[in-house]
């Protein structure tokens, strides 16, 4: 038996008429298709009316629905309806209030699920708001009907319903427009309601109070006591359009989610649908038949149990699947199997890309695009995922630990991940494509001086200079490009500072992990719904200076704050760190200078610059070479003031000599022979320090 369509009615707003139009359309396509119709009342607020309109009153009613337990096939439904001789079946909400809220809406989604293959037709009276039972019935429908009249409150709050039904991601197409109560002359047009909320108007039921009065007085459905009557006329035309047009088979092809698919005839993008559309309807079959809102992120135990009750619920329900030709293998089936489970509980596809240690960075755009950077090379994923509904059940999964939130007012977002990973995510409106989420992954071990040499990011005596540089309390100023390794470079200094000192760190999102145990962290704090309570980086730097740091440490200075940083590391508080956005040490002050200026101090550039040459007294350049290696490129001191110009002395330097066959840069770290100023004054204190260290070895 082919399976059959749901149609979902919903109203903008009260007095729409809806619920007349739902009832009618039940009788419309009964008689026009001669086949059995079912309408169900899911209308919580106006429980009964449908009883009225259609003079029927089901043998038990949704609630008894809702809990029933047994198979849902033709015998036991017929213990349900009530049947009209027109050949439409009926099942009514509970008219007491209390009871149509106890309604269990998972309950009737297995039904919903089911009913297709029993009724050709189903239209649900959903009622006029999007509450759990409206978007149940919209999940599991073909077609999703807004009825309007022409009341312009009523089409303003059903532009407000089209929106969220958007931004849920159904289909734009799924949705289809009735202008109920239409009158010819009308302000309010067809016209006007299809430009008012930027989609055409489906089709149009003209005004008739009289017919619609006589029928409700009378308890009978217009399309069987009055079908020449203009409102019935207008149904009739309706489903007409729908049959001729084939909509609902059209539709029914439709993901709930919008996903692009490309038909250029590549058989590998079919083999994805197939693969993507399997595994959308075992995820929806999966929150049907296990409550995963439950799940104790906190308790090990409890999610391993929890993950062992999926897997079996999994394989149960791919079992009940035709599954050949996509899932042919044991190990399709795992595959299978797995993304479904990690997209259930875990973060989808990027589960495997934040286990593989060899993986440092994650670019997600959109469903169907995941980029990953592998040995400073980007790669594109072969795993997608299901749909962007799902990237945004992954974001929120990110920010909800954190106490972070994005919606449609705050479209982005940073946050980290419990291994402290970076994460940033933007999603629509502002992402035109779906949601976009930038992990910037952490080594899982803390990464040491030796780490660089290693890496050949800095040679033995450029690091020793480091260390002496940042015990002997030098302000520094690590600057770079995006992806250079600033943070790295940063955290590996900060671990030169000595451990009975007090440090404090300012923030965007919690990243620095440093050994010492006299640690304040501070991060800073996005605002509320109504936009008060944020705290933003400059407000963390003015709190530092009343807590009696020994070195202050911002992850990165972007604005206002550059100011009260360089007045920190001016008064007392050398040693201190920070990071800033630029392509070399000279750009560096430029860019020190722009900065400050964002603080709206109106201090001029050039009282800035002395402040810069007194206050900094080291650059470290960090930079991401073409074949993707890091390296430390420049370490210069700033030695003062030269007329307007800030005067600056490279100590180590990184000369690249040329590349290789495979593209690798071929270069080496060079001593310039400078000695810094600082180094004089630390031997005139009885500190020996080699001066091997600024000569180059051959």
């Amino acid at each position: 038996m082919a399976q059959g369509y749901i149609l979902c009615v919903l109203g903008g707003k009260g007095g729409s008429g809806k619920s007349q139009v739902a009832a009618n359309l039940a009788f419309a396509f009964a008689a026009e298709t001669k086949s059995k119709t079912l309408l169900l009342d899911f209308d919580q607020k106006a429980a009964g009316d449908l009883n009225i309109i259609t003079g029927l009153k089901s043998k038990k009613d949704l609630r008894e629905l809702s809990e029933f337990t047994g198979a849902v096939e033709p015998r036991a439904i017929q213990g349900f309806v009530a049947s009209h001789p027109a050949g439409v079946s009926f099942i009514g909400m509970p008219n007491d209030p209390l009871a149509a809220e106890a309604v269990n809406v998972d309950g009737l989604g297995k039904f919903l699920k089911a009913i297709t293959g029993i009724f050709p037709l189903t239209v649900i009276d959903a009622g006029s708001e999007l509450n759990d039972l409206a978007l149940k019935a919209c999940e599991f429908s073909t077609m999703i009907m807004l009825v309007v009249n022409t009341d312009v409150l009523a089409v303003n709050q059903t532009k407000r319903m089209y929106s969220d039904l958007i931004s849920m991601m159904f289909p734009k197409d799924m949705i289809q427009v009735i202008l109920n109560m239409a009158d010819k002359g009308h302000p309010v047009s067809p016209a006007f309601v299809g430009k008012a909320l930027g989609k055409p108007v489906f089709s149009s039921i003209p005004k008739d109070d009289k017919t619609c009065t006589q029928a409700l007085t009378a308890k009978k459905v217009i399309l069987t006591v009055a079908k020449g009557s203009p409102f019935a006329k207008g149904v009739i035309e309706t489903v007409r359009k729908i049959i001729q047009k084939n909509v609902l088979k059209v539709l029914s092809g439709i993901q709930k989610s919008p996903e692009t698919k490309k038909k250029e005839g590549a058989e590998a993008v079919k083999e994805l649908d197939l693969w993507i559309g399997l595994k959308s309807r075992i995820h929806k079959s999966l929150v049907e038949e296990l409550d995963l809102s439950k799940a104790d992120d906190n308790d090990p135990k409890s999610k391993i149990i929890l993950k062992e009750k999926t897997k079996k619920l999994v394989v149960e329900l791919l079992g009940k699947e035709d599954i050949k030709g996509i899932v042919d293998t044991r190990e399709d089936m795992n595959k299978m199997v797995k993304e479904i489970i990690d997209e259930a509980l875990g973060l989808g596809p990027l589960e495997d890309l934040l286990a593989d240690k060899s993986c440092t960075e994650i670019m997600v755009v959109g469903p169907r695009k995941i980029f990953y950077e592998q040995d400073g090379k980007i790669k594109k994923s072969e795993t997608v995922f299901t749909n962007d509904r799902q990237v945004l059940n992954v974001i929120e999964r990110i920010v909800a630990p954190i106490g972070r939130r994005i919606d449609e007012k705050t479209p982005y977002v940073d946050a980290r991940l419990p291994d402290g990973s970076r994460v940033h995510a933007i999603i629509p409106p502002c992402a035109l494509g779906g949601g976009v989420i930038t992990i910037r992954k952490f080594p899982e071990n803390r990464l040491t001086y030796k780490d660089l040499i290693t890496f050949g990011s800095v040679t033995a005596a450029m690091a020793d200079f480091l260390r002496i540089a940042v015990q002997a309390h030098r302000n520094i100023v690590v600057s770079g490009g995006t992806g250079s390794g600033k943070t790295s470079l940063i955290n590996i200094l900060a671990a030169f500072i000595q451990a009975n000192e007090r440090v404090i760190t300012c923030e965007d999102s919690a990243e620095l992990d440093l050994p010492q145990d006299h640690v304040v962290s501070l991060e800073t704090k996005p605002p509320s719904l109504e936009g008060e309570g944020g705290v933003d980086i400059r407000c963390l730097v003015k709190q530092t200076l009343r807590m009696r740091p020994d070195r202050i440490i911002v992850g990165e200075c972007r604005g206002g704050e550059t100011l009260d940083m360089l007045q920190a590391m001016g008064t007392g508080h050398d040693g201190s760190l920070t990071t800033v956005h630029s392509n070399n040490p000279r750009e560096c002050i430029g860019r020190l200078v722009v900065l400050c200026q964002y603080a709206g101090a109106g201090l001029e550039p050039m009282a800035i610059k002395e402040m810069i040459s007194k206050a900094v007294h080291m650059i470290i350049q960090a930079s991401r070479l073409d074949d993707g290696s890091r390296k430390t490129t420049f370490i210069t001191e700033i030695q003062g003031m030269q007329g307007e110009t800030v005067t600056l002395q490279d100590i180590f330097t990184f000369v690249q000599e040329g590349q290789d066959k495979k593209g690798k840069i071929i270069g080496k770290h060079k001593a310039s022979g400078f000695i810094p100023t600082f180094i004089e004054k630390l031997e005139k204190k009885g500190i020996n320090i080699p001066r091997g260290l600024f000569k180059n070895e051959d």
